[in-house]
């Protein structure tokens, strides 16, 4: 009798493992966290969509950063995309940024939304364990002043490299940006006071800030879209960087949109966007 008591225990000590292991096999189901914090400050935020069903082989990464001029904006403003990339790439994982904005003249003055980046993209990277994704699948996507982030972002502090880039009407040279506005004119002071500086007093800034410096032939394959008739970004920023990838030999595809402004498309503007959008990750990040 003295020997049943240990076997007793010991067939339900293993049934019980047996039942949690069959537990932990179940898939993953969808989960959303908002407001995510991936530094101190209450700015360095974002919101993460997984999956359901996602594994560390098998799903992807977006990482998407908004607009509005590097002192404006926030991750709301790109919300628009979410239903587009849970219903149409529904394997992939979603990361939503905000980070700090510049309150000129001197609070949080560039490069702090590129550090921010940087800091939200290793803090992202750091959980693919615990979030369950591929960090060999990640792919980045910003619009106007977060499409420039996100060409830095992967050209120049590209550990680990993304697969692919997607730039909505984003600067690309800084240089450019400042010189595109009329002499004394607001935008070419608020740059001004962003950099810092001129490009003739803060040469090194402008030169570290702007995308097109930093493409080389490793840099990721790269889908760019903006309207024609763009006052803020000049279409000359886009055709610039497509140029220079071109002649890197780094694949490039550009769309333009007749008319079109600043990011206030029309729906069908926007609906063809999102397909190109759909249809080059699809490629680009099979």
């Amino acid at each position: 009798m003295k020997k049943l008591f240990p076997l007793f225990f010991l067939f339900v000590f293993v049934a019980c493992q047996k039942g949690t292991d069959n537990t932990a096999d179940q898939p993953l189901s969808e989960q959303t966290f908002n407001n995510v914090s991936y530094g101190s400050d209450t700015a360095q935020r974002m919101d993460v969509y997984l999956p359901a069903g996602r594994t560390t082989t098998t799903t992807k990464a977006i990482i998407m950063i908004h607009g509005g001029a590097w002192i404006s904006g926030d991750k709301v403003d790109m919300n628009q995309f979410i239903p587009v990339i849970k219903s149409r790439l529904s394997e992939y994982a979603i990361f939503n940024l905000n980070y700090r904005l510049a309150a000129l003249p001197s609070t949080n003055t560039f490069p702090s939304q590129e550090n921010d980046v940087k800091a939200a993209v290793n803090f992202i990277l750091g959980k693919a364990g615990e979030y369950k994704f591929n960090t060999d699948k990640t792919v980045i996507l910003g619009a106007s002043s977060g499409g420039h982030l996100a060409l830095l972002q992967a050209y120049k502090n590209n550990t680990p490299k993304f697969k692919a880039v997607v730039d909505f009407f984003g600067p690309t040279d800084m240089v450019g940006m400042y010189n595109a506005y009329p002499s004394g004119s607001i935008n070419q002071l608020g740059i001004q006071l962003l950099m810092n500086g001129t490009p003739a007093t803060n040469a090194s800034l402008y030169q570290s800030s702007s995308p097109i410096n930093f493409v080389s032939a490793s840099s990721q394959p790269t889908l760019i879209l903006h309207g024609t008739a763009d006052p803020i970004v000049p279409i000359a920023q886009s055709t610039t960087l497509k140029t220079k990838l071109e002649a890197a030999g780094v694949y490039v595809k550009m769309i333009t949109y007749t008319g079109a402004g600043h990011g206030d498309w029309d729906q069908a503007t926007f609906n063809d966007a999102y397909n190109q959008v759909i249809s080059f990750l699809m490629d680009k990040n099979p």
